[in-house]
């Protein structure tokens, strides 16, 4: 049902943006381009990632828009998983430097552990599964860089790619 829901949502979200489109010749002049590129290693480890997005400007103080994210990450002799999936974002920005996001997550989970791999002393299986994450954010903007902070507000510490439900972000938009 949430997967259906989201997909509802997310195909709404398209029609509205090609609605817009169609109905303002300067639509394109409007939209704006970022993401983020992530990249991590050390010794037996790495994690890399890429998640790029665009938002429509619909006046100064409101945009939205959609990204979509895949990220890969290897432990020697622990584990191997790969996450990936759509994400909406909805920005506000009341004053100039000031700048509040909504954004939903649904991610494909697919962790593969070491045969005799443990976490606290738990055996640890393999997973696939998907897994929504709702952060509400708040930022310090200056030209087209917003440094913040977000929660989430459906954090599951046993279910979420992520270590805590707060997350610092900075974010750019081209």
């Amino acid at each position: 049902m949430q997967k259906k829901l989201l997909f509802i949502i997310f195909v709404s979200f398209l029609a509205t943006f090609t609605g817009i489109a169609q109905q303002k010749d300067n639509f394109w002049k409007d939209v704006r381009y970022g993401g983020g590129l992530g990249l991590g290693f050390g010794e037996g480890y790495f994690n890399g990632s890429i998640s790029p997005s665009a938002i429509y400007l619909f006046n100064h103080q409101f945009a939205a828009g959609l990204g979509l994210t895949y990220s890969y990450s290897k432990q020697k002799d622990f584990h191997e998983s790969t996450y990936w999936g759509p994400s909406i974002i909805a920005l506000f920005t009341p004053v100039d430097q000031l700048q509040l996001s909504a954004e939903l997550e649904e991610f494909n989970i697919i962790r593969n552990y070491a045969e005799g791999a443990t976490y606290n002393g738990q055996l640890l299986e393999d997973d696939n599964y998907w897994n929504t994450a709702l952060f509400l954010g708040i930022g310090y903007t200056t030209q087209n860089i917003t440094f913040g902070i977000r929660y989430d507000v459906l954090y599951n510490e046993r279910k979420s790619i992520y270590a805590n439900a707060w997350m610092p972000f900075v974010r750019v938009y081209l």
